[in-house]
């Protein structure tokens, strides 16, 4: 009887390390496979908003963060807010992202800002659009990272009222 159930738990051992390596892979937090819808980019101009969603694009394929048309399913929605100011001489762009998931519920409020050359949002050109399309992305697959691995982490609770089938 002690030896059967020396092997029983010697293949729950095998079997639950087997399982804990093939997870390794989704472990690792990347923003890969979630899909994000970007659905509005506030305050500023057309041609920027449209120039800055050309390189979000860019810095979400660079980083993996699958981006879907705003119609398309996601599992996040982001909403950007962006405001042009001059502080100590020094020209910055202040932008927010609200992450919203599934059911509409704000997420994640990201916020920053980047230097810009000039304080006009309509002057700012396809460098400084670049860095802060590459600043803003940094913050969205991060959270894209921390809630994919906070997902693989949920399990559901044993119960101590049951005894393990293992010893049944």
């Amino acid at each position: 009887m002690m030896a059967g159930m020396k092997r029983v738990g010697q293949l729950v051992a095998v079997v639950a390390t087997a399982a804990l390596g093939a997870c390794q892979g989704s472990l690792s937090g990347s923003p890969e496979g979630i899909p994000v819808a970007l659905e509005s980019i506030d305050g500023a101009p057309a041609p920027i908003r449209t120039a800055l969603a050309d390189e979000l694009a860019t810095a979400a394929s660079d980083r993996k963060v699958e981006l879907v048309g705003a119609s398309g399913e996601a599992r996040y929605r982001v909403r950007g807010y962006l405001s042009a100011s001059t502080e100590d001489g020094q020209a910055k762009v202040a932008y927010v992202w609200d992450v919203f998931d599934s059911q509409k519920r704000r997420a994640k409020r990201l916020a920053g800002s980047s230097p810009v050359p000039a304080a006009s949002m309509s002057a700012l050109d396809k460098e400084a659009l670049a860095g802060l399309a590459q600043a803003s992305m940094n913050e969205i697959a991060g959270f894209l990272s921390n809630s994919k691995s906070e997902e693989s982490f949920q399990t559901a609770d044993a119960s101590d009222e049951e005894s393990p089938v293992a010893l049944q």
